[in-house]
């Protein structure tokens, strides 16, 4: 084999080894890639129990129920589902019912979404656009545009 012909064996295995890296890494991120799930798609996807993700939409109207040890159970709901959701610790304090969040954490094998951190809309006018977006698909969105709003 010539020099020429080894250099080009050579860098035609290191672009093949970058190729298949790249295609196993897109493969394992495929469902991993959203910034949040909303309830229906929860239920439509059939999340395992024990995996880690993003769950939004509105705290449901009289779902707050709080009880020992700074332990909160609410639901967040969409047009189409609900999911409860267990929280231990201090919520923002724009937390409330009709308000959009954003909790992370997983499922536990009863259903019940276990947050590990509550994420709450800042001031009056901002929604994650994320949040809105879902709403506004499902026909739920009742604000202003948050691009006209100049919010982030």
């Amino acid at each position: 084999m010539t020099r020429k012909q080894r250099r080009l064996t050579l860098i035609g295995t290191g672009l093949a080894t970058i190729a298949a890296a790249l295609g196993l890494v897109s493969f394992a991120m495929r469902d991993t890639i959203v910034f949040f799930h909303t309830p229906s798609e929860v239920e439509a996807k059939g999340v395992a129990p024990g995996v880690r993700f993003r769950l939004g939409g509105l705290v449901q109207e009289a779902s707050v129920q709080r009880g020992r040890d700074q332990v909160i159970a609410f639901r967040i709901g969409d047009a189409n589902g609900a999911v409860g959701v267990q929280y231990r610790g201090l919520l923002p304090d724009l937390f409330r019912e009709g308000q959009g969040v954003v909790a992370e954490g997983m499922l536990d094998p009863a259903g019940v979404f276990k947050a590990d951190t509550v994420l709450a809309k800042h001031d009056e006018n901002y929604m994650p656009r994320e949040v809105a977006d879902a709403l506004k698909s499902q026909g739920r969105w009742q604000g202003e545009d948050p691009a006209a709003t100049g919010s982030p």
